[in-house]
């Protein structure tokens, strides 16, 4: 029988599954990203959300399940067009990078040559400028990659990523190990880039403020998935996280903030 999808589907993922030796690391998962949003993949440590992020971009095979790239099984796509729908940007900044911003992005350029291709340097200028100037480092083009701030190394990976042109991005905890002001700057750039966005996020407020629909994990499994309003409720964020909270709207917008209970009847947003 022939999969029914949303009309506005742009990835779906159907009763996936991946394990280790030991462990059911991701359980019969099944949720729908549509065209546009910013989808927020939230839980604990160890909930699966890499691994989920992983089987989404071809890293790993589950072990059960399919993945759906606009109506088309990902694996009956090639490695080439995939790429070219889907960039990834991990969590972990790499290090010994003596290339300056510039010669980082070229790099990825010529990733996406074809082995008879010659390179267009002017073709490149252009969209090594188009993303500096996306992600507000028109300045820092000439600037050695380990010299700058760890919010800007961030933004320039996003680029990077940008110079693919794809359909999807997604980032596995974009503002991890970043002081707050840079996590408010990523997440800003990320909500304003106009494609679809899939982010694993620790942070439940951040997350409210920027993410269009969120999944919350538990154990592998998905416990909830819709708004933030719908999925961030006392009730689920003491189930999975096991912290008394109190929600409420936000003074700035609709989305909603949550306070955490401390001890001796204390509290404070968070």
């Amino acid at each position: 029988m022939p999969t029914k999808f949303q009309s506005n589907s742009h990835m779906e993922v159907k009763h996936l599954s991946w394990a280790t030796s030991s462990k059911k690391v991701l359980d019969d998962l099944s949720f729908t990203i549509e065209r546009g949003d910013f989808v927020g993949i939230l839980g604990p440590n160890g909930v699966g959300k890499s691994s989920l992020l992983r089987c989404m971009y071809q890293y790993m095979t589950p072990d059960s399940g399919d993945i759906f790239l606009n109506n088309r099984n990902i694996t009956s796509i090639s490695h080439r067009e995939f790429a070219s729908k889907v960039a990834v940007v991990l969590q972990h900044t790499p290090v010994g990078f003596s290339m300056t911003a510039r010669q980082l992005l070229a790099t990825g350029l010529i990733n996406q040559q074809k082995w008879w291709q010659s390179i267009n340097h002017g073709v490149e200028k252009i969209e090594i400028d188009r993303v500096l100037s996306l992600v507000g480092l028109t300045d820092k083009a000439e600037q050695v990659f380990e010299s700058l701030s760890g919010g800007e190394q961030q933004r320039l990976l996003i680029a990077r990523a940008l110079l693919q042109k794809p359909e999807i991005l997604l980032l596995d905890e974009p503002t991890n190990h970043l002081d707050v002001g840079y996590q408010v700057e990523i997440l800003k750039l990320i909500k304003n880039l106009e494609i679809t966005v899939v982010a694993s996020i620790h942070d439940l407020n951040l997350a409210s403020a920027f993410c269009d629909k969120l999944l919350l994990l538990r154990e592998g499994k998905l416990i909830k998935s819709g708004t933030p309003s719908q999925v961030l409720t006392p009730a689920s964020i003491e189930n999975i996280y096991g912290v008394k909270t109190e929600v409420d709207r936000h003074p700035q917008g609709e989305h909603p903030r949550v306070t955490y209970h401390f001890d001796g009847g204390r509290h404070a947003a968070v």
